[in-house]
């Protein structure tokens, strides 16, 4: 059973998840990294150097990350993009295989369709992992990425198996 690192990436808020997948995946931690008001490369290194920490801690066996969606704003796309890339810097140097995933085909996995908001992705992480509490949205949205990447991972390896099987 992988353990899987869900990253969430922002650049005020990163959110992280650590979920052991498998046929009833189970979380052992969803939080979030609140970097402070300052300049945007030491936050970049906060991000790196946190997340980091929480891949020795927890040893995770993989990583999946949110991929960047255009908005109309360029600027925040750009910053979403480089805190993206600190926190795939933090899992590669760790030597972790990384899985990227649209927000399309998170939230199609947890939900059940592509365009579900906030309070959805909420609610079915809390009822799919037993999170007591509320969840802060970015660290749902963090063992969200975790979760689809665990239902990818088992169905590709179902399908291995039985086209190794027809073989």
């Amino acid at each position: 059973m992988p353990r899987i690192i869900g990253i969430d990436p922002g650049s005020t808020i990163t959110g992280y998840a650590i979920v052991d997948g498998g046929a009833a995946p189970r979380a052992q931690v969803i939080d979030c990294i609140r970097l402070p008001r300052a300049d945007f490369p030491t936050r970049l290194g906060l991000i790196f150097d946190r997340l980091s920490e929480v891949i020795r801690e927890y040893r995770p066996d993989q990583m999946a990350v949110e991929d960047v969606f255009v908005s109309r704003n360029a600027s925040s796309a750009l910053k979403l993009g480089q805190a993206r890339g600190a926190a795939i810097c933090a899992g590669a140097s760790a030597g972790l295989s990384v899985a990227e995933y649209t927000p399309t085909q998170i939230k199609q996995a947890i939900v059940g369709r592509g365009h579900a908001d906030k309070a959805q992705i909420q609610h079915m992480i809390a009822m799919l992992l037993g999170a007591k509490g509320p969840l802060q949205a970015d660290a749902a949205d963090a063992a969200a990425v975790a979760l689809c990447h665990a239902h990818h991972a088992h169905t590709s390896g179902r399908m291995q198996a039985a086209q190794a099987r027809i073989s």
